[in-house]
Protein backbone atom coordinates (compact mmCIF):
# COMPACT_ATOMS: atom_id res chain seq x y z
CA UNK A 1 0.00 0.00 0.00
CA UNK A 2 1.43 3.36 -0.99
CA UNK A 3 2.03 5.90 1.75
CA UNK A 4 -0.01 9.14 1.44
CA UNK A 5 1.72 12.19 -0.04
CA UNK A 6 2.39 14.35 2.99
CA UNK A 7 4.50 16.98 1.28
CA UNK A 8 3.65 20.44 2.55
CA UNK A 9 3.06 23.32 0.17
CA UNK A 10 2.81 26.91 1.42
CA UNK A 11 -0.32 28.95 0.81
CA UNK A 12 -0.33 30.29 -2.75
CA UNK A 13 -0.27 34.07 -2.72
CA UNK A 14 0.43 37.17 -4.81
CA UNK A 15 2.55 40.16 -3.82
CA UNK A 16 2.19 43.81 -4.89
CA UNK A 17 4.22 46.88 -4.00
CA UNK A 18 5.42 50.25 -5.27
CA UNK A 19 9.13 49.44 -4.96
CA UNK A 20 11.12 47.34 -7.47
CA UNK A 21 12.42 45.26 -4.57
CA UNK A 22 9.01 43.57 -4.42
CA UNK A 23 9.97 41.61 -7.53
CA UNK A 24 12.51 39.57 -5.56
CA UNK A 25 9.66 38.01 -3.57
CA UNK A 26 8.82 35.84 -6.59
CA UNK A 27 11.67 33.63 -5.35
CA UNK A 28 9.74 32.78 -2.18
CA UNK A 29 7.87 29.50 -1.87
CA UNK A 30 4.16 29.97 -2.47
CA UNK A 31 4.43 33.29 -4.30
CA UNK A 32 3.29 32.87 -7.91
CA UNK A 33 2.95 36.57 -8.81
CA UNK A 34 4.94 39.63 -7.86
CA UNK A 35 3.93 43.05 -9.22
CA UNK A 36 5.95 46.24 -9.08
CA UNK A 37 3.25 48.89 -9.34
CA UNK A 38 4.80 51.92 -11.00
CA UNK A 39 3.94 55.02 -12.98
CA UNK A 40 5.81 55.19 -16.27
CA UNK A 41 7.78 58.39 -16.85
CA UNK A 42 5.90 60.75 -19.15
CA UNK A 43 8.39 60.46 -22.01
CA UNK A 44 8.05 56.65 -22.04
CA UNK A 45 4.26 56.91 -21.92
CA UNK A 46 4.48 59.31 -24.87
CA UNK A 47 6.63 56.87 -26.82
CA UNK A 48 4.13 54.06 -26.30
CA UNK A 49 1.22 56.25 -27.38
CA UNK A 50 3.09 57.53 -30.43
CA UNK A 51 4.12 54.01 -31.42
CA UNK A 52 0.52 52.76 -31.30
CA UNK A 53 -0.64 55.84 -33.21
CA UNK A 54 1.51 54.77 -36.17
CA UNK A 55 -1.02 52.03 -36.84
CA UNK A 56 1.70 49.60 -37.87
CA UNK A 57 2.17 45.98 -36.76
CA UNK A 58 5.11 45.11 -34.52
CA UNK A 59 6.31 41.65 -33.53
CA UNK A 60 9.97 41.44 -32.64
CA UNK A 61 11.96 38.90 -30.68
CA UNK A 62 15.57 38.75 -29.50
CA UNK A 63 17.71 36.17 -27.73
CA UNK A 64 20.01 38.01 -25.35
CA UNK A 65 23.19 36.42 -24.06
CA UNK A 66 23.87 37.93 -20.67
CA UNK A 67 27.53 38.45 -19.85
CA UNK A 68 28.97 38.55 -16.36
CA UNK A 69 29.26 41.80 -14.45
CA UNK A 70 27.33 44.97 -15.17
CA UNK A 71 27.32 44.73 -18.96
CA UNK A 72 24.10 46.01 -20.47
CA UNK A 73 22.10 43.78 -22.83
CA UNK A 74 22.55 44.47 -26.53
CA UNK A 75 19.19 45.85 -27.64
CA UNK A 76 20.50 47.27 -30.89
CA UNK A 77 17.81 46.93 -33.52
CA UNK A 78 14.86 46.73 -31.11
CA UNK A 79 11.97 48.74 -32.58
CA UNK A 80 14.59 50.24 -34.90
CA UNK A 81 11.96 51.66 -37.23
CA UNK A 82 10.81 54.06 -34.53
CA UNK A 83 14.05 55.62 -33.31
CA UNK A 84 12.80 59.05 -34.34
CA UNK A 85 9.81 58.95 -32.01
CA UNK A 86 9.99 61.06 -28.87
CA UNK A 87 10.91 58.92 -25.87
CA UNK A 88 12.57 56.09 -27.82
CA UNK A 89 15.89 56.36 -25.96
CA UNK A 90 14.11 56.36 -22.60
CA UNK A 91 12.04 53.34 -23.60
CA UNK A 92 15.12 51.37 -24.63
CA UNK A 93 16.88 52.34 -21.39
CA UNK A 94 13.88 51.10 -19.38
CA UNK A 95 13.73 47.79 -21.25
CA UNK A 96 17.49 47.39 -20.79
CA UNK A 97 17.13 47.89 -17.03
CA UNK A 98 14.32 45.34 -16.85
CA UNK A 99 16.32 42.74 -18.79
CA UNK A 100 19.35 43.23 -16.54
CA UNK A 101 17.28 43.11 -13.34
CA UNK A 102 15.42 40.00 -14.53
CA UNK A 103 18.62 38.19 -15.45
CA UNK A 104 20.31 39.18 -12.20
CA UNK A 105 17.37 38.06 -10.06
CA UNK A 106 17.12 34.63 -11.69
CA UNK A 107 20.80 34.12 -12.50
CA UNK A 108 19.86 33.79 -16.17
CA UNK A 109 22.62 33.59 -18.76
CA UNK A 110 20.20 33.83 -21.69
CA UNK A 111 16.97 35.82 -21.88
CA UNK A 112 14.30 35.73 -24.57
CA UNK A 113 12.68 39.10 -25.32
CA UNK A 114 9.47 39.68 -27.22
CA UNK A 115 7.98 43.09 -28.04
CA UNK A 116 4.59 43.10 -29.71
CA UNK A 117 1.69 45.34 -30.59
CA UNK A 118 -1.57 43.44 -30.08
CA UNK A 119 -5.04 44.36 -31.31
CA UNK A 120 -6.72 41.24 -29.91
CA UNK A 121 -6.32 38.88 -26.98
CA UNK A 122 -3.30 36.66 -27.66
CA UNK A 123 -4.44 34.05 -25.08
CA UNK A 124 -8.11 34.90 -24.46
CA UNK A 125 -8.85 32.13 -21.94
CA UNK A 126 -7.38 31.75 -18.49
CA UNK A 127 -4.38 29.44 -18.49
CA UNK A 128 -1.00 28.78 -16.88
CA UNK A 129 2.40 29.11 -18.53
CA UNK A 130 4.75 26.13 -18.72
CA UNK A 131 7.82 28.24 -17.98
CA UNK A 132 9.76 28.95 -14.77
CA UNK A 133 9.15 32.72 -14.47
CA UNK A 134 7.94 35.18 -17.12
CA UNK A 135 8.16 38.96 -16.94
CA UNK A 136 5.25 40.88 -18.43
CA UNK A 137 4.92 44.65 -18.77
CA UNK A 138 2.39 46.58 -20.84
CA UNK A 139 3.81 49.92 -22.00
CA UNK A 140 0.61 51.15 -23.63
CA UNK A 141 -2.96 49.92 -23.54
CA UNK A 142 -4.76 47.53 -21.22
CA UNK A 143 -2.77 45.25 -18.90
CA UNK A 144 -2.96 41.48 -18.44
CA UNK A 145 -5.56 39.82 -16.21
CA UNK A 146 -5.16 37.16 -13.51
CA UNK A 147 -7.08 35.20 -10.90
CA UNK A 148 -6.54 34.57 -7.23
CA UNK A 149 -6.16 30.96 -6.14
CA UNK A 150 -9.43 29.02 -6.03
CA UNK A 151 -11.45 31.26 -8.36
CA UNK A 152 -11.32 28.72 -11.18
CA UNK A 153 -11.03 24.94 -11.23
CA UNK A 154 -7.52 24.31 -12.57
CA UNK A 155 -8.67 21.04 -14.14
CA UNK A 156 -11.09 23.01 -16.29
CA UNK A 157 -8.60 25.60 -17.59
CA UNK A 158 -9.18 26.30 -21.26
CA UNK A 159 -12.88 25.56 -21.07
CA UNK A 160 -15.22 28.42 -21.90
CA UNK A 161 -17.69 27.18 -19.28
CA UNK A 162 -15.08 27.51 -16.52
CA UNK A 163 -14.32 31.16 -17.17
CA UNK A 164 -15.47 33.38 -14.26
CA UNK A 165 -18.56 35.41 -15.10
CA UNK A 166 -18.23 37.89 -12.24
CA UNK A 167 -15.90 40.71 -13.40
CA UNK A 168 -15.06 41.48 -9.77
CA UNK A 169 -13.18 38.17 -9.59
CA UNK A 170 -10.81 39.22 -12.38
CA UNK A 171 -7.67 41.05 -11.27
CA UNK A 172 -5.87 43.50 -13.58
CA UNK A 173 -2.21 44.42 -13.97
CA UNK A 174 -2.03 48.15 -14.66
CA UNK A 175 -0.30 49.63 -17.67
CA UNK A 176 3.31 50.35 -16.76
CA UNK A 177 3.45 47.78 -13.96
CA UNK A 178 6.13 45.10 -14.04
CA UNK A 179 4.91 41.60 -13.20
CA UNK A 180 6.77 38.35 -12.62
CA UNK A 181 4.54 35.32 -13.19
CA UNK A 182 5.69 32.00 -11.81
CA UNK A 183 4.79 29.12 -14.09
CA UNK A 184 4.51 25.35 -13.90
CA UNK A 185 8.18 24.71 -14.59
CA UNK A 186 9.44 26.44 -11.46
CA UNK A 187 10.60 23.61 -9.19
CA UNK A 188 8.17 23.33 -6.30
CA UNK A 189 5.44 25.32 -8.07
CA UNK A 190 3.96 22.46 -10.06
CA UNK A 191 0.19 22.76 -10.06
CA UNK A 192 0.34 26.35 -8.83
CA UNK A 193 1.34 28.41 -11.88
CA UNK A 194 -0.39 31.77 -11.96
CA UNK A 195 -3.73 31.62 -13.78
CA UNK A 196 -3.91 34.54 -16.21
CA UNK A 197 -5.02 35.65 -19.67
CA UNK A 198 -4.59 38.37 -22.25
CA UNK A 199 -7.27 41.07 -22.08
CA UNK A 200 -9.50 41.82 -25.04
CA UNK A 201 -8.74 45.38 -26.20
CA UNK A 202 -11.68 47.59 -27.01
CA UNK A 203 -12.62 48.48 -30.56
CA UNK A 204 -9.76 50.28 -32.33
CA UNK A 205 -7.59 49.85 -29.22
CA UNK A 206 -4.18 48.18 -29.13
CA UNK A 207 -1.50 47.42 -26.56
CA UNK A 208 2.30 47.41 -26.51
CA UNK A 209 3.52 44.35 -24.62
CA UNK A 210 6.99 43.31 -23.46
CA UNK A 211 7.69 39.78 -22.22
CA UNK A 212 10.94 38.26 -20.97
CA UNK A 213 11.65 34.54 -20.56
CA UNK A 214 14.46 32.71 -18.82
CA UNK A 215 16.03 30.53 -21.52
CA UNK A 216 19.19 29.40 -19.73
Amino acid sequence: MLAPDLRWHPEVRQIRGDNPGVLSQILEDGVNLSIWQRQLPAHIEDFGALLLAQGQPLAESMTLEMGEGDGEPNLQGLAAGYTDLQGYAGFIADVSWLVSAYACLLGASCVGLRLRILDKAMCPRFHVDHVPVRLISTYAGIGSQWLKEGVIDRKALGSAEAEPQDPQLIQQINCGDVALLKGERWIGNEGHGLVHRSPQPGRNERRLLLTLDWLA
